[in-house]
């Protein structure tokens, strides 16, 4: 028996509850693994709290993100006793994810711990730390780099936006943070960033082409924010997107686009191919410094991780949430 938390919904009722669960309800897959740390991200606040239908299927266990240690294997690449990570692949959402003492899935989905990591500290990056570096790699694919301008990231005291100021400035490029929360100026300043800005001078509706302030920008909001982002990109910059916080909507013209070659790159982080999600982990190694890493973390036991659901989608939550699968709160 190991502890997990489960959604379960009825036509008038969605539930997420602590329980025992046996290893024989684990659904189908050629890993085993023994889930050591999970985490919280925004899609998780909103699979536990229901707040958005992200869960495809119930009974669900929550957790787009887990680290451990293979447990029983029938994949050829891994073995009993590797040390592994996974991130989306609609885990969590379609597939029993990582909130749990257990995890059993497709071996295809596992990428190998990097050394550098422990399994606390890859889950103190998480899918969030891991999406921050996809963000990175395109600006660095279109040609960016540290002589470029300054690079903007909205959303800043949130999980990627913690990692990403701190990837950034490691790699040397000037960071201004956007966040509604200025009582973090001097957290995030900690973390690399060089400006602060306000949320509120992009929340709003403005007008197609502004003034040319970044050279690039890391997006986690969307809508009216994403727009304003754009519309004030330097010439022949870029934008990586991978969030939705204000909304889904993207009230913008073409604008940015062709008359300032601004270019605009998604960024999902859920099916990214295996070779891209090594060659992350690989940078996120390379170029995080680790020791950020205990500035932008908070754990939890197992238990808080139903209210820590709820406390992510109101803005509560500062950087990153690490949860101790095994551990019990109360």
């Amino acid at each position: 028996m190991f502890k997990a938390l489960l959604i379960n919904k009825s036509e008038s009722n969605y539930h997420t509850e602590l329980c025992d669960l046996d290893e024989s309800r684990l659904p189908e897959g050629d890993v085993t693994v023994r889930v050591e740390y999970s985490t919280i991200n925004y899609k998780d606040g909103l699979a536990i709290t229901g707040r958005s239908p992200v869960v495809r299927s119930f009974p669900m266990v929550p957790g787009i993100d887990f680290a451990g240690t293979v447990e029983s294997s029938q994949h050829s690449r891994w073995q009993v006793g590797d040390k592994v990570i996974l991130n989306g692949w609609g885990v969590g959402e379609k597939h029993w994810g990582g909130l749990s003492g257990k995890a059993r899935v497709n071996g295809d989905w596992l990428v190998p711990l990097p050394a550098a990591f422990s399994t606390r500290q890859a889950m103190a990056i998480g899918t969030a730390g891991y999406t921050a570096m996809l963000c990175v790699m395109a600006l660095e694919r279109h040609g960016l780099n540290r002589e470029s301008g300054d690079i903007l990231v909205t959303g800043a005291t949130g999980g990627v936006g913690t990692v990403a100021i701190s990837l950034l400035s490691s790699l040397g490029f000037n960071v201004t943070a956007s966040t509604g929360r200025p009582q973090e100026a001097d957290f995030l300043k900690s973390l690399g960033a060089s400006s602060i800005i306000h949320r509120d001078e992009l929340s709003s509706k403005g007008k197609p082409l502004q003034k040319e302030r970044w050279a690039g920008a890391i997006d986690t909001v969307g809508s009216h924010t994403l727009a304003n982002v754009c519309a004030s990109i330097r010439y022949g910059g870029a934008v990586s997107a991978c969030g939705l916080a204000q909304g889904m909507d993207f009230p913008a013209t073409v604008a940015p686009f062709i008359l300032r070659g601004v270019t605009l790159y998604g960024i999902d982080s859920v099916m990214a191919p295996p070779a891209i999600r090594n060659q992350a982990w690989e940078r996120l190694a390379a170029n995080l410094p680790i020791q950020r890493l205990d500035a932008i973390v908070s754990e939890i036991a197992l238990d808080e991780a139903i209210q820590a659901g709820a406390d992510i989608l109101d803005g509560k939550i500062r950087g990153r949430l690490v949860v101790d699968v095994n551990r019990s709160g109360k």
